[in-house]
């Protein structure tokens, strides 16, 4: 059977009842549950107040020791309607030559009367925007490569696979499609490394603008492209398109080798090595007369020397 529930005003009705039917009240309050001081409260709140007297009452102090004196309000809301621009610290500085002998309030004090009454105007903060370094197309082979991480995916072992690739802006050459389990910048200088050596250096490389992993802002792989003389270029951040034909092979990328994923990274690195061949089969619209980006690409004249 369910609980029987009752309510405070109600309790307080049947005391008050029982009470006036002549019981008395040290066995009464027993049963309530009472102390007698407060059976005899309540009691006499209903001879002043009748039934408005068993309503709950507020918990609120009557008054607050700490509470700033009215006077001094109005004074810091005169200063401050008097000289708009000042603030609490200020206008705390002038109350307390002007008002010498009262105790001064706490500039967090003057500043919640000031918020308490509107004269604060909120200034909405304003977030920086990275911008990325301006962009330069590239009218020759080696002028810019593109690179970029393709999405992460799950290969069928349940480890995560990073494909890093890199293109030539502009004949679409893939250089290189090699995928890694991290984005730490160690993988990244041994796959960068090995394009220079197999296709020398370009003159610029264009990436994704300040993220967490190896490509992303002055990490020890832009500073060693700096140092090789290569150019870098940023897109902006929530801007692909500016990175467009490099993303357009991604998605060819992705349909073609991680639908379904393979089970491991050799196996997986079999698949990208033969969609490598993209260079040599697949006629592309950019560049033409249905040629192969193979048929038009060459290597930079510009050597790379270990350092």
């Amino acid at each position: 059977m369910p609980w029987n529930e009752c309510k405070r005003m109600d309790e307080r009705l049947r005391f008050i009842a029982r009470l006036l039917e002549g019981e008395t009240m040290a066995p009464l309050c027993r049963e309530f549950g009472i102390s007698r001081v407060t059976g005899y409260k309540i009691c006499s709140r209903h001879k002043d107040c009748g039934l408005d007297a068993l309503y709950d009452r507020s918990c609120r102090p009557y008054r607050q020791t700490n509470k700033l004196p009215f006077q001094i309000e109005r004074c810091i809301i005169g200063i401050k309607r008097e000289h708009p621009a000042w603030g609490a610290p200020k206008i705390r500085d002038k109350l307390i030559r002007e008002l010498p002998m009262s105790k001064p309030p706490a500039i967090s004090t003057a500043h919640a009367v000031l918020d308490r009454n509107g004269l604060i105007k909120r200034q909405r903060r304003r977030r920086h925007k990275a911008q990325g370094i301006a962009l330069r197309g590239a009218q020759a082979p080696n002028g810019l490569w593109c690179a970029d991480y393709k999405g992460d995916f799950m290969l069928g072992n349940r480890q995560y696979c990073y494909p890093l690739t890199i293109t030539d802006y502009r004949f679409r050459y893939l250089l290189t499609c090699d995928g890694v389990k991290s984005t730490r910048s160690d993988f990244a200088i041994s796959l960068f490394e090995r394009a220079f050596k197999d296709f020398g250096l370009p003159r610029a490389i264009r990436m994704p603008f300040a993220s967490g992993n190896a490509l992303f802002g002055l990490s020890r792989l832009a500073a060693w492209w700096l140092r090789l003389g290569i150019d870098l270029q940023s897109i902006k951040p929530g801007n692909p398109q500016q990175n467009g034909p490099h993303e357009r092979m991604h998605l060819t990328l992705k349909k073609e080798t991680t639908k379904p994923a393979s089970y491991n990274f050799l196996q997986q690195q079999e698949r990208f090595d033969k969609f490598i061949r993209y260079n040599n089969e697949r006629p592309h619209q950019a560049l033409g007369g249905g040629a192969c980006p193979a048929d038009v690409y060459s290597p930079s004249a510009r050597v790379y020397r270990c350092t």
